[in-house]
């Protein structure tokens, strides 16, 4: 017994050996003086890291909050067409005001510093031609102007220089008022719409635009692929075709004429109310180009009577009174219904309709003010005098 009684104690005896070992343990860290030193050195990192940690989740926040702006800017960004449909005059307002933004500018400072105490004399007049024919106005539209505004000057007896810009604006909606002449869709069906101008005035932009216009009048529409000379031009209808949602006729490699009359006898079978011809850009200098595309307004006529029905020549604003050599030779070519005057939003100086309207008046359908699929407009002449001054 007793000896079974000692292997008790000495089990007991190493259990209470590891307790006092703990305690051996415990007692050199609480002697050591560098304790409170590592204490104080460890204390100021973990609440460092902790500060950092909080520093940084917000920084992580931070880019979600910017994420969710600019899906707000883009929402609001959706709201203008929205009201450009139901308020088209004052969507139409500002955007020929950016377009025109140049050209009002110079005119603004121009006119100012002219009329500001000057007296009404021909000095003044000489001045305002000078402005007049650096804003691509032309010389007969120029001279037009200034004649019309010293009639009203003497039959007013209008003294106030100040005076004499109200005259200019007066005069000018009077110039431009009988071109502006809105595309009518009539005669057969279905209305053939041939496009026509020189490589890089924008008609493949403008059949697009054109295209939208249409469907929003409830329009079914088919277009042409008919410039077969230059690369990617097919491509590039087609593109325009996907974004309306309208089929483009079109041939890998053939004549223009037999696309163009494929496509009016497919838009005959499936009652399609608008064909939209495209025809290869022709440089008006060289005869032999200018007798090509008469041969497709021949096609066109033998497809379908009396069609084309109009004759859409596109106009780069940018190249001034050359636009006006362009519409003469085009027009005795053809015979040329209507006018697009295109990029109006770069740099092109807003007194070339002027010109036109002079010189070989033609009714302007539509102007372009900007990139957007809904950037072309109908011409109106009070709103584009207004965006000039």
């Amino acid at each position: 017994m007793f000896e079974f009684l000692k292997k008790i104690i000495k089990k007991n005896s190493p259990e209470k050996k590891p307790a006092a070992k703990k305690e051996v343990v415990k007692k050199p860290q609480k002697k050591s003086t560098p304790a409170p030193k590592q204490k104080v050195t460890k204390a100021p990192k973990p609440p460092e890291k902790k500060k950092a940690l909080k520093s940084e989740r917000p920084i992580k926040s931070t880019p979600k909050v910017i994420d969710k702006k600019p899906i707000e800017i883009k929402k609001e960004e959706k709201a203008p067409p929205k009201e450009e449909k139901k308020s088209g005059f004052f969507s139409f307002a500002d955007k020929i005001k950016k377009g025109l933004t140049k050209t009002r500018e110079k005119l603004t400072a121009e006119l100012t510093t002219l009329f500001t105490g000057k007296k009404i004399d021909e000095s003044l007049f000489e001045e305002l031609e000078t402005i007049l024919l650096t804003s691509d106005v032309g010389i007969s539209a120029t001279t037009f102007l200034l004649d019309s505004i010293r009639n009203s000057v003497k039959k007013n007896n209008i003294e106030n220089a100040d005076e004499i810009k109200g005259l200019l604006k007066e005069k000018l909606i009077q110039l431009l008022t009988p071109i502006e002449n809105p595309l009518i869709l009539k005669g057969t069906h279905p209305f053939v719409i041939m496009v026509v101008g020189v490589n890089g005035a924008g008609k493949t932009t403008t059949i697009g635009k054109l295209t939208k216009i249409f469907l929003d009048e409830n329009k079914s529409v088919l277009i042409a692929a008919g410039d077969t000379f230059r690369a990617a031009a097919t491509e590039q209808l087609q593109i325009w075709g996907e974004r309306n949602n309208v089929h483009v006729v079109s041939q890998a490699s053939g004549d223009p004429s037999a696309v163009i009359f494929d496509a009016i006898n497919s838009a005959k079978a499936k009652n399609i109310d608008i064909v939209i011809a495209d025809t290869a850009g022709r440089l008006p200098t060289q005869k032999h180009l200018i007798d090509e595309i008469t041969k497709i307004k021949r096609v066109i006529n033998k497809c379908h009577s009396e069609a084309p029905h109009e004759i859409l020549l596109v106009l780069d604003a940018n190249t001034g009174q050359n636009a006006i050599s362009q519409l003469k030779i085009f027009n005795e070519a053809l015979g040329i219904t209507g006018l697009a005057l295109t990029k109006l939003d770069g740099t092109a100086k807003g007194g070339v309709i002027a010109a036109i309207a002079k010189e070989q008046p033609t009714p302007l359908r539509y102007v372009g003010v900007g990139e957007s699929i809904d950037d072309l407009k109908v011409f109106n002449a009070q709103e584009y005098v207004d965006a000039l001054f």
